[in-house]
């Protein structure tokens, strides 16, 4: 699905990138995810998750992805995923996002009644909720895919247990378009407002 309008915000150039989960990147990229549920990796400080940047290129990854860690509908698309994956050593950046919204989330039933908005089993959702201290982050983000995609080369930086990796140049964004479109991604965010307020701080 296209849209007539473009990507005009910020700066046309893009350095950093934040890993996520390859069908979780795939679900953002087409849509019918527009939510990211984070706690934090094992190299991050503290072990939690920091914003870092409001702006991201999506970084696929492969290694922790886990068929009972999706709902059924997503162990399909995880096939689907892997059959596209790059070569070894090679990280596919087509899509980025931009955080609309951010959402401090303190209460598992809240947390749990996003189901319909995203491709985690509750299973997952919960051991990211209770992984160290009760609390998981909701990141609303707008997905845009770039005009063309890149191929970059995995470097040992990139590697490891982290969300955010610092690209070794900048990226063009120019000519990038929403995979939603205005009235679909406003409803995203009421929808959110109203299942976790007002138990989350914005």
């Amino acid at each position: 699905m296209s849209f007539d309008c473009e990507f005009k915000g910020g700066s046309n150039m893009l350095k950093h990138a934040f890993k996520e989960w390859a069908v979780i990147c795939h679900c953002l990229a087409h849509g019918t995810q527009s939510i990211i549920l984070r706690k934090g990796g094992i190299a991050e400080p503290g072990g939690d998750f920091h914003l870092e940047h409001k702006r991201f290129w999506l970084y696929p990854t492969y290694v922790h992805e886990k068929r009972d860690g999706l709902k059924e509908e997503g162990v399909a698309l995880l096939e689907r995923v892997e059959l596209l994956k790059p070569p070894a050593g090679t990280v596919r950046l087509s899509h980025f996002a931009e955080v609309e919204g951010v959402y401090q989330v303190h209460d598992l039933m809240a947390a749990l009644k996003l189901e319909s908005l995203h491709y985690w089993s509750p299973a997952t959702v919960e051991s990211r909720f209770a992984y160290r201290h009760p609390g998981l982050m909701v990141l609303a983000v707008r997905v845009f895919q770039a005009a063309h995609a890149v191929d970059v080369h995995e470097t040992p930086a990139y590697q490891g247990c982290k969300s955010w990796v610092e690209l070794e140049k900048p990226l063009p964004t120019e000519g990038a378009k929403p995979v939603l479109d205005d009235a679909a991604f406003k409803k995203l965010m009421r929808t959110l407002d109203l299942i976790l307020q007002p138990t989350a701080h914005a």
